[in-house]
């Protein structure tokens, strides 16, 4: 049997898909074959089983360029990924009832609205925690805002070590060993939002005698060596680091105030992980350097460790890559959404949301109805389809999420 399909796009490269057993929107592959047409795609692209409509570029999809690099392929949600950490505790040692974990966990992290506050009380060197990230940052950020002062004016440092809200969240996970582990997923918030919509608008700039030629006016990119080029790769580099420091950040304040809740001693940090899901950086691959854009897709390079999260009270997985190139050495970044928002606020109610949240702490209210485990895909059938992509290492299953 086929690890996966082959889709032929007259007058563009081949898609190769990922999806054995998951549903693919036909807008999606629409989307996919406007992508597919543009001159600079080396090879193929590579679809996730994730694979869904997304705004500017296909959510679970591997853009691989020669030359070029496509601004809204990677998104205004620059560096989003996720960050796990498995701790020397055990279900055994978690308290019987977990809100007061969630309650400390909500209190210490800024989350949704709250992204400016810090409870200091939670965590006892937060502001010098910041201080100290935003040092590492500050340098090459004021040389991008000496360009761009535009960014200046951003949520930039006030963000750092802060949550957001949509489908970002932090858990409190059991594996199947029943062994403890932190998890959460954020990136580079209001400034990479920024960075990613001024460049959008540059690159569609740059391109406005051409723009109607391109099959969306969301492909529009800039060439190698033309003069906003050099600047977005270097922008887009830094807001990957910011959301690198960010999640740094929160799994501090997460172990902080887990260890105000959890008497015993503990740990957290016997096994990390840190990964990207919304990027572009440079790698070889088929013997030629080629600017990989993972739009919603993780890297899987072979031994290289990452995280694919299902829904609310759904299961989620640490995997580590089998390296395939034939998908450019990536897996999926989750288990994909098959309805938007704005469906499942109309389809669910919030007893819908109870009964499915069911055995988890977590928020049961209007607010999370679209986060709604029946608005993603089955992530069994998401894991299946990429069995060549990965292979699992933990499974992991949530007893307290905390959402924006």
């Amino acid at each position: 049997m086929p690890t996966h399909d082959i889709l032929p796009v007259p007058g563009g490269a081949p898609i190769r898909l990922w999806t054995h057993g998951v549903p693919v929107e036909d807008d999606a592959r629409t989307q996919l074959m406007n992508t597919a047409r543009m001159p600079f795609i080396f090879r193929h692209l590579a679809v996730m089983p994730d694979v869904h409509l997304g705004k500017g570029s296909t959510i679970g999809s591997v853009i691989p360029t020669v030359g070029a690099i496509i601004p809204a392929a990677v998104g205004v949600d620059i560096g989003c990924g996720m960050m796990a950490a498995r701790t020397s505790l055990t279900a055994a040692d978690l308290p019987d009832s977990l809100h007061a974990l969630r309650s400390a966990i909500e209190a210490a992290v800024p989350h949704g609205k709250t992204f400016g506050r810090r409870d200091t009380g939670a965590w006892d060197d937060a502001p010098q925690a910041v201080d100290a990230e935003w040092r590492q940052l500050a340098g090459r950020f004021a040389q991008i805002t000496g360009k761009y002062p535009k960014l200046e004016r951003t949520n930039n440092r006030l963000h750092l070590g802060t949550l957001g809200t949509g489908n970002h969240f932090i858990e409190v996970c059991l594996d199947e060993a029943d062994r403890v582990w932190f998890m959460l997923h954020s990136g580079s918030r209001g400034v990479g939002n920024a960075i990613g919509n001024l460049f959008i608008e540059l690159a569609q700039d740059d391109m406005r005698q051409h723009i109607a030629n391109l099959p969306d006016r969301d492909l529009a990119y800039f060439n190698e060596g033309s003069r906003h080029f050099d600047d977005y790769v270097e922008a887009v580099g830094w807001a990957q680091d910011f959301a690198r420091h960010n999640r740094e950040l929160m799994m501090r304040a997460v172990v902080s105030a887990a260890r105000r809740i959890i008497p015993k001693p503990f740990a957290a940090d016997v096994e990390a992980v840190n990964c990207h899901h919304n990027y572009v950086q440079r790698e070889t691959h088929f013997g030629h350097e080629v600017l990989v854009t993972r739009k919603g897709a993780v890297a899987a390079h072979r031994g290289q460790l990452g995280i694919i999260p299902g829904s609310m009270g759904a299961k989620s997985f640490i995997v580590r890559g089998l390296g395939n190139e034939e998908a450019f050495c990536s897996c999926s970044h989750g288990a994909g959404r098959t309805m938007s928002r704005t469906q499942a606020k109309k389809r669910f109610s919030v007893a819908d949301q109870v009964r499915a949240t069911e055995g988890v702490e977590c928020r049961k209210d209007a607010g999370v109805i679209d986060e709604i485990p029946m608005a993603y895909k089955d992530i069994d059938a998401v894991m299946a389809a990429q069995a060549d992509l990965v292979e699992i290492v933990h499974t992991l299953r949530q007893v307290v999420c905390v959402k924006g």
